[in-house]
């Protein structure tokens, strides 16, 4: 791995990804061609795509003073942001919205040719899901970099953002028609509920680019940001953002098939992690065992790799099995819950306590918690979950309003997501809701003390 400050020399091809919206007149709300920087050079920026991370960099390069149009196909979110109401839920992001609109740097509007019209650099943000073929679909990709591509000035830089297959520089660079224009790769490295600070604070900046040139200009982008560049070819770069979420997933399930050996041999997890965590060579994140890895971005990624990996001709037979323990650790949590109801989930009612894949976001994609309640669903139980950022119904189960609605006649409580308003719960008078006080903590996020006080029957995991 490299960490110079710099920028490296030659690179070869590549790029990182995300793709197309709508084409409905941009929302009048402001200027974005205004304003200017105090700390750099100001550029022209568009961005396609206002989910996680195109939003997120549309504020923060706004924040660092450039001058930014985003586009959407989804008219109601661009009505929103337009008014200055964030459409995610993400620490920070209020602010920068409120402040870039307010500066006249930042605009929204639904037509990805409005948007791009005299950018000098266009981010691509838009998904890249999974396919049947556990490919990453790039679709919406090729279909945005097609839009852009006849209203940019010559020398335009298209930065590839999100997730695509390594080496899929030249398929966006065939949508253009052009040979003025180039492609960069610029992975982004953003946790959900962490995404404005990961932008602002990062622990590198990656860009792949054919020429140091193109390279300077993108990162030039990030003037006033104090972190490592990296600086390679494009197909480096990319390689970069599967490494390192296969490498996240791979911490992750050796903490939870470490956190069955303790269960086994009568170890705590807990202790064990911090003892190995504080190894520099290991470091403590992503040791905490769960109930599995999930969210829009590891579940998708390691197939993506894993399909890759055998396209090219190699098996990858350690990251496949680090699939496999994070499927086996869904199950692992329902075999507690079916040993705490006597054997036999049908006919149970269980309250899943949180259902989004992790605290401090609103994301139910691949959640952990929705996967263990499909399978206590299919065991007979009756799942009725809570979450404080879920309304409405979802499949295989009901949602409550509150907690206590959820616990009330349960045999048993899951907490499948480390929400501060779990760990602070009245589990006395949850206690006296329940039809018997027992419950998993499939998070370690509760004091198992505290709770046998309260009358609960307790169990964590790979703990005592």
């Amino acid at each position: 791995m490299t960490e110079d400050a710099g920028v490296a020399g030659d690179c070869a091809r590549g790029w990182s990804s995300a793709a197309a919206i709508g084409s409905s007149e941009p929302h009048p709300a402001v200027d974005a061609h205004a304003g200017a920087t105090e700390r750099g050079g100001s550029e022209r920026v568009a961005v396609i795509g206002a989910g996680y991370v195109g939003l997120t960099t549309a504020v923060c390069l706004a924040h660092l003073g450039h001058t930014v149009r985003c586009s959407d196909r989804d008219a109601d979110k661009i009505d929103r942001l337009s008014g200055g109401t964030p459409t995610i839920l993400e620490e920070g992001l209020g602010a920068l919205l409120e402040e870039g609109l307010a500066a006249g740097r930042l605009a929204f509007g639904g037509s990805n040719a409005w948007a791009a019209e005299g950018a000098g650099v266009v981010f691509l943000c838009v998904p890249t899901p999974q396919g049947g073929d556990e490919r990453a679909d790039m679709r919406h990709v090729l279909e945005a970099a097609r839009e852009v591509a006849p209203v940019l000035p010559s020398g335009a830089v298209v930065v590839n953002k999100s997730t695509v297959p390594v080496g899929s520089a030249g398929r966006v660079r065939e949508q253009f028609g052009r040979a003025d224009l180039e492609v960069v790769s610029n992975p982004e490295f953003l946790r959900e509920g962490h995404a404005i600070q990961d932008f602002l604070h990062p622990a590198r900046i990656v860009v792949g680019a054919d020429h140091p040139d193109h390279a300077s200009r993108v990162l030039s982008l990030f003037t006033g940001i104090d972190a490592p560049r990296i600086v390679a070819d494009p197909a480096s770069a990319e390689t970069i953002k599967y490494a390192a979420n296969a490498f996240l997933a791979t911490k992750v399930s050796f903490a939870n098939a470490i956190a069955a050996l303790c269960e086994a041999v009568g170890a705590d997890v807990r202790v064990v992690a911090e003892g190995i965590g504080l190894d520099p060579r290991v470091g403590p994140a992503f040791l905490r065992p769960g109930p599995g890895w999930g969210g829009s971005c590891l579940p998708k990624d390691t197939a993506a790799l894993l399909r890759m990996a055998e396209d090219a001709g190699y098996d990858f037979a350690l990251l496949r099995g680090v699939v496999e323990v994070n499927r086996e650790q869904r199950e692992r949590i329902v075999a507690k819950t079916a040993r705490l109801v006597g054997g036999e989930l049908s006919g149970s009612r269980v309250a899943l306590l949180g259902l989004t894949f992790k605290a401090g976001t609103e994301d139910l994609r691949d959640s952990p918690a929705l996967a263990i309640a499909e399978l206590l669903a299919a065991r007979g139980a009756e799942v009725v979950g809570f979450d404080p950022t879920v309304d409405g119904p979802l499949p295989g189960l009901v949602v409550a309003g509150d907690p206590f609605e959820a616990l009330r006649g349960a045999a048993v409580a899951v907490v499948a997501t480390e929400w501060e308003e779990l760990a602070s719960l009245d589990w006395t008078k949850a206690a006296q809701l329940m039809a018997r006080p027992a419950v998993v903590d499939a998070r370690n996020l509760l004091d198992a003390a505290t709770m046998r006080r309260a009358g609960f029957v307790y169990e964590g995991v790979g703990v005592p």
